[in-house]
C-alpha cells in the first residue's frame, strides 16, 4: 500500500487506531510518516465460498436463502418466528464454515436442518422431513413419526 498523498510506500506508513468496522472487516486509521497525513483503511476478511454438492453431483454456491426459504414453507402457520428462523440459518451457516471445508453435501445440510427444526417445532420438523427425505407413502411418514416420538 502507498500514502493516497504522495505515494510513500508501505514501510512509512504507521497504524494509529484499529478496531473492527462490522463482523467482516478491521477499520485501521493510518498516518504517513513522509508527509503526515492521515488517512483510512478498512481491511475485508477474505473468505473461501462454501461449495454445496447436490445430489446429482453438480456444484453449487451455497445460499442460506435456500434454507429460509424452505425453512419458511415448513413452518408455515406455526409458532415459529423469523428470528429463530433466521438464528438457526445463522448457527446452522457457522457450523458448516468451521468445519474448514471449501464443500459440503446437500444431504448434510439437510440433517442439520431437520436436526435444529426438531428442537423448535415437532410439526415443522415432520413438514420439512416429508420433503427432504421424500416420503413415498404412509407407512414411511409413521415410521417417522414413531422415531420422533421414541427420541423424546
Amino acid at each position: 500500500m502507498k500514502c493516497p498523498s504522495c505515494g510513500s510506500p508501505d514501510s512509512k506508513l504507521k497504524v494509529i487506531d484499529s478496531r473492527p468496522a462490522d463482523s467482516k472487516s478491521i477499520r485501521r486509521r493510518r498516518e504517513c510518516q513522509a508527509c503526515h497525513r492521515r488517512f483510512t483503511t478498512y481491511e475485508i476478511i477474505e473468505s473461501v465460498p462454501l461449495s454445496v454438492i447436490k445430489k446429482d453431483g453438480s456444484l453449487e454456491i451455497f445460499d442460506p436463502n435456500k434454507i429460509i426459504a424452505g425453512v419458511r414453507r415448513a413452518c408455515y402457520k406455526r409458532p415459529v418466528s423469523e428470528e429463530q428462523i433466521s438464528a438457526m440459518v445463522s448457527e446452522i451457516e457457522t457450523e458448516l464454515i468451521n468445519t474448514l471445508r471449501d464443500s459440503v453435501s446437500s444431504s448434510e445440510i439437510g440433517n442439520l436442518v431437520m436436526e435444529k427444526l426438531r428442537d423448535i417445532d415437532e410439526v415443522s420438523y415432520v413438514r420439512f422431513a416429508s420433503v427432504y427425505r421424500e416420503f413415498k407413502d404412509a407407512e414411511t411418514f409413521m415410521n417417522e413419526l414413531r422415531g420422533l416420538k421414541e427420541k423424546k
